[in-house]
């Protein structure tokens, strides 16, 4: 027996990803979890997106133009912010949120 998975089902999980990321973000110190703790955010919007627009709009595809979007603008992000990461580890020797100020000197 196969059932469908309702709108109610996608908004839990998309949900909780969101909100884990939030925790995440704020409390972690490292730049590499918090870097992880963004991508959990926007793919909890890609979420959204696909199921709003599967459950409204089911002829429309502008869900999927919106989640690739997301996609692409996150990929494009983590390369950066990794790239940044990896500068400042070089620079300081740590990854910690808290000693990125010293970067300055």
């Amino acid at each position: 027996m196969v059932q469908e998975i309702s709108v109610y089902h996608f908004l839990v999980v998309s949900t909780l990803m969101f909100f884990i990321g939030v925790t995440g973000f704020i409390i972690r110190q490292n730049l590499i979890t918090i870097l992880l703790s963004v991508e959990l955010i926007l793919n909890a919007v890609v979420i959204n997106f696909l199921v709003f627009n599967r459950y409204l709009y089911p002829d429309a595809i502008q869900g999927q133009f919106f989640g690739l979007f997301i996609v692409a603008i996150a990929a494009a992000e983590a390369s950066v912010a990794i790239a940044l990461i990896i500068n400042i580890y070089r620079r300081i020797k740590n990854i910690d949120a808290e000693k990125v100020n010293e970067m300055k000197y």
